[in-house]
């Protein structure tokens, strides 16, 4: 250690205060007057400040056999030795300085923090109407808009209550980046426990086996969830391949307008070919797909779709998904209530990766949800990726929950997955597949209703809880349809039909029955449905020959106060209020 530079200027001195004159005494040392002595110390590193001095710190100094000189006022004090001499400090008494303290601003300070305590917690006590009442006031609307009329999108549904109220729940409070196990934050034991037992309860529900399936529930919603397979699976550019959105698919499987517009995530960064249904039947073309597939050669052929009425054939994909070296894929969102219970084919017998949605006819919250599988790969199947030869083993479950978290999103919400661990706990249950049945039944009902009424159905029915109505033999377009069907208090939504300048004007609409299912309905109830929708048809038809396509919307504004045509609505909507408004009502709570 270097002595000769020292580290700090700390210098030590006295600073006599003037005194009266010593009375000296033979056998004492002089007294010294008390706070006649001063200890200052400096002790600036390197570089004393020159802009301020050491502070003063009076000292009293002590006779030699420890006697001190009466002090004039009753102090207490710190004794310290220094050069021979015993020092002290003085310090005021406590008493005195906390009675002054006490007497003058205690009170006041212990109110004061108990204010400003209760300020800060007061904000979070008041119930939605209190602390909001305009978005309270809408949110009510809303509920009785759902209460009072007939939903019939087919990706919308009614949710149970316990449901709404994991979804309501503390849990959203908690931040839990990262998968069970590997958080990046502390405190998770519990989200882990939820987390876990929604993975065993999501394999359960859909009948597989932990060996050779895993699964991600973190996903925001199945557009996330089909992402995430391609940011694993893929490189930017990689090709992928899916049915075309006027045919029935979903704009994530990659899809261009009719103008080479990017309308996706998947078509902006992969490169996508679509395949489309037989124009005549409406059902997909397996020799197209499969001379297009060759050709293209995709990395990830992806079946399921949004607005097909039919079954998909899982082992002609499976076929076509080996001859041409690629990933198969399955987006069962629509349809996963149906998996579940067993009511249609089961895709995991043939597909490598199953994505899904949370909601739709499986009862639960918003969301998505990712399968893969894992172990050994079976013989005669298409060759994973990124590895450049053939290999025994699926590597999904790594890349897929990477793409998932970090990659592409943040902390997961732990109510949604609380409440999705809550509706596949039901989804396993014989009552829901019961309820599915009903499902199914009710779209038969529907689609027959319809047929009858000589409405052209896209495929001429349908296999699953959708229809398409093509409305173009009508003169509609499912733009107009839709518009006077919600002001008939029913809610569907306008579709494009292959063939039609979907991109512009939809020529059809989609109806799905699991919402009205979940609300009670039987077939004969769906039969009056369908005279409602007919009839929706037919004010449509009426505004549209006297206003035309382009003044539609404007035409139908004057029905609201046109005498004749308020009559032919109001046919309609006091049937669709007395049948159907309060039926089961006990679902909103």
């Amino acid at each position: 250690m270097d002595l000769t530079h020292p580290q700090s200027t700390l210098s030590l001195g006295f600073s006599p205060s003037p005194q009266p004159s010593p009375r000296h005494n033979n056998n004492h040392r002089t007294q010294i007057a008390d706070d006649s002595i001063s200890l200052q110390l400096d002790s600036s590193l390197r570089e004393p400040t020159p802009l301020s001095s050491p502070p003063i710190i009076p000292l009293q100094l002590l006779e030699s056999n420890g006697a001190v000189s009466p002090p004039h006022r009753h102090h207490h004090s710190d004794e310290i030795r220094l050069l021979g001499h015993c020092v002290k400090r003085r310090r005021p008494d406590p008493e005195t300085t906390t009675t002054t303290t006490t007497s003058s601003s205690s009170s006041p300070s212990r109110s004061s923090i108990e204010s400003r305590r209760n300020s800060v917690r007061a904000w979070g006590g008041a119930p939605l109407h209190a602390a909001d009442p305009e978005i309270f006031e809408i949110m009510e609307k809303e509920k009785q808009r759902q209460f009072k009329g007939i939903e019939l999108i087919a990706s919308e549904n009614f949710v149970c209550r316990a449901v709404m109220e994991a979804l309501g729940s503390h849990l959203t409070n908690k931040y839990s980046e990262g998968m069970p196990g590997a958080r990046y934050y502390g405190g998770n034991q519990h989200i882990d426990d939820i987390e876990n037992l929604c993975c065993d309860r999501a394999l359960a529900a859909f009948g597989l086996e932990p060996e050779n399936w895993g699964v991600n529930v973190q996903p925001y919603s199945c557009t996330s969830a089909n992402f995430a397979v391609y940011t694993g699976l893929l490189l930017p550019g990689d090709r992928i391949m899916g049915l075309d959105t006027p045919s029935g698919g979903n704009t994530s499987h990659g899809y261009y307008t009719p103008n080479g517009r990017k309308v996706s995530g998947a078509s902006i960064f992969f490169e996508s070919l679509p395949y489309k249904v037989n124009p005549q039947t409406g059902y997909i073309d397996f020799d197209k797909l499969e001379e297009r597939a060759l050709d293209f050669r995709p990395k990830i052929l992806i079946c399921g779709g949004s607005s097909y009425p039919r079954e998909w054939d899982y082992a002609r994909f499976r076929q076509v998904a080996d001859r041409c070296g690629a990933v198969l894929m399955c987006d069962m969102a629509q349809i996963s209530g149906l998996v579940a219970a067993k009511e249609c084919v089961n895709p995991f017998d043939y597909c490598d990766i199953v994505t899904s949605t949370t909601h739709k006819s499986l009862r639960g919250p918003r969301g998505g949800i990712i399968f893969y599988r894992k172990g050994l790969k079976p013989r005669k199947r298409g060759m994973l990726l990124s590895q450049g030869d053939e290999s025994d083993q699926y590597d999904f479950e790594e890349k897929i929950n990477f793409a998932v978290f970090p990659s592409l999103q943040g902390g997961p919400h732990n109510n949604h997955i609380a409440a999705l661990a809550i509706a596949l706990k039901q989804v396993a249950t014989p009552e829901y597949k019961a309820y599915m049945q009903q499902v199914k039944k009710n779209t038969q009902a529907l689609a027959s209703a319809l047929l009858r009424r000589k409405c052209r159905l896209v495929t001429g029915g349908t296999d699953n809880h959708l229809i398409l109505w093509d409305l173009r033999p009508l003169g509609l377009t499912g733009k107009n349809y839709e518009k006077v069907c919600e002001m008939c208090h029913i809610t569907l939504n306008k579709i494009a039909i292959f063939g039609d300048n979907g991109a512009i004007t939809p020529g059809g609409v989609r109806i799905g029955t699991p919402a009205m299912t979940s609300r009670g309905c039987l077939e004969s109830d769906f039969e009056t449905m369908a005279e409602f929708l007919l009839r929706a048809a037919q004010i449509a038809s009426t505004v549209q020959r006297e206003h035309g396509k382009k003044g539609f919307l404007k035409g139908f504004q004057g029905l609201l106060v046109t005498i004749q045509h308020l009559k032919v609505a109001n046919l309609l909507l006091p049937k669709v209020h007395k049948d159907f408004a309060l039926l089961k009502g006990g679902l909103f709570w």
